[in-house]
């Protein structure tokens, strides 16, 4: 265990945590929304740090994010736990531990910030990924491990649901470098009924990463019937559109899992419509997830329509003349190891 970061003591023994949009106010012996944050007689606690529940060297591209270090490897941890409920969560088993199982602390293995950032050094990787699970629920954990790697030219990367607070990522600052933001709907009520959080506060976070410098992707899971209307894929596009033209917008297959187990596939036709849309409002980049060999996977100039990094899965063949493109010469957006 290790005391919580941002949070606050109460006079009645109680605690409110400051860490994500939450913001649980938490009394003695009881735990947070996340299940791995506990007050123990006044004070919080992180349940899970040093505690890796999953490790991984993988491709950028899994992350997903096509335009940070493409080709690269990012050396990817993750622990118990997530301030989200998604009915459709695809990593359940280990995103839901925390509140659904028991004996859950057994399964991890102790594994210290300074060893994260030794293997991701000794195996080449040029990031460290956050990932997985929710890691502003292990944001102690992912803290320490990313001030000790950015010294060391390691960058930092959360793939996140963005439900974390602004105190949260100016704590971090400039120890994080880029992130894949789960957009998941742009309607409220989604958040609400099949999330147990709210769309606000997760807007509110791409706007601020990307206000801060942080290289932002954002990932939208393409459910028949949920969040598939063409009118909320023009909000969602135009929103993006209004912070930068040029963020990557990664509209993702939905495959049956977890409580919608019986939901049906999305149709890659219903994928193709929204990358289409996505074009149609402004952005530069849009591509299909989940749907490997798809003429959408590969990056396309903006300015001249050359393809310029070719994708099967996470497979890519650049093009790339450092960030530019071959054919016009275009500057792209691409962050690109020197």
């Amino acid at each position: 265990m290790k005391e919580a970061m941002l949070y606050e003591k109460l006079e009645d023994g109680s605690v409110r945590c400051a860490l994500c949009a939450h913001r649980c106010h938490i009394n003695p012996g009881k735990q947070g929304v996340c299940g791995v944050r506990e007050n123990r007689e006044g004070t919080l606690y992180s349940l899970v740090y040093g505690q890796a529940i999953s490790t991984a060297v993988d491709p950028i591209e899994k992350k997903p994010l096509y335009h940070y270090l493409p080709g690269t490897q990012a050396f990817s941890i993750a622990t118990v736990g997530c301030n989200f409920r998604c009915d459709f969560c695809q990593n359940a088993d280990i995103s839901q531990a925390s509140k659904e199982r028991s004996g859950w602390e057994g399964w991890a293995r102790p594994l210290l910030s300074q060893t994260v950032v030794d293997l991701a050094e000794q195996r080449r990787c040029a990031s460290i990924a956050y990932t997985y699970t929710e890691p502003t629920v292990f944001f102690e954990y992912a803290y320490d491990t990313a001030v000790l790697a950015t010294p060391r030219g390691i960058k930092n990367i959360f793939v996140t649901n963005g439900y974390m607070t602004p105190e949260a990522l100016d704590t971090i600052g400039k120890d994080l470098h880029a992130a894949n933001v789960d957009l998941k709907s742009f309607r409220d009520g989604f958040y609400r009924r099949l999330c147990g959080g709210r769309l606000q506060p997760v807007l509110d976070s791409i706007q601020k990463m990307h206000q801060d410098g942080v290289w932002v992707e954002v990932t939208t899971l393409l459910i028949p019937g949920e969040n598939d209307s063409d009118e909320e894929l023009q909000d969602i596009a135009r929103f993006l559109v209004g912070i930068d033209p040029n963020i990557p917008w990664h509209i993702s297959r939905f495959v049956p899992h977890y409580r919608m187990q019986d939901h049906p596939l999305t149709p890659v036709a219903s994928i193709h419509r929204a990358v289409e849309i996505g074009y149609q409002e402004g952005l530069h980049y849009v591509y299909a997830g989940n749907v490997p060999g798809d003429r959408y996977e590969h990056t396309r100039c903006p300015h001249c329509d050359e393809v310029v990094i070719e994708r099967r899965g996470y497979w890519i063949h650049s093009r790339l003349d450092g960030n530019r493109c071959p054919a016009c010469g275009q500057e792209l957006a691409f962050v690109v190891e020197p």
